[in-house]
């Protein structure tokens, strides 16, 4: 049996927005990576988060299950989160879900840092 790999993560601190980009499919094994790196950022306490998906080829109910976990914590704590740059697979897990009406979800990064 293999270890799932280590879901890698870049975040870019900006002014009062912080980017997080998860590199990789974020699943049962990669998600509470993800959610540890969220739980660091909103606890610096940003004006915004930006999950940027553009580099996640697939995510499943654990992945949403994160972002929903996170999207909860951002707003007790008075933060923006955007998503943006989602790959078709992805977008259509959160319609299916109809979560695409819960998050704010912008087609670029360059859109969710206008916003």
């Amino acid at each position: 049996m293999t270890t799932p790999q280590e879901l890698q993560i870049d975040i870019d601190r900006r002014d009062g927005a912080s980017v997080i980009t998860p590199l990789g499919e974020v699943d049962l094994g990669r998600s509470p990576t993800l959610r540890k790196e969220l739980g660091v950022v909103i606890s610096e306490k940003p004006a915004c988060i930006v999950t940027n998906l553009a580099e996640v080829p697939y995510m499943d109910s654990s992945g949403v299950a994160t972002l929903v976990e996170a999207l909860q914590q951002c707003r007790a704590s008075g933060i923006t989160l955007l998503l943006c740059g989602m790959q078709d697979r992805v977008r259509s897990i959160f319609e299916i879900a109809r979560l695409d009406m819960v998050f704010t979800i912008k087609d670029t990064l360059e859109a969710a840092l206008d916003s």
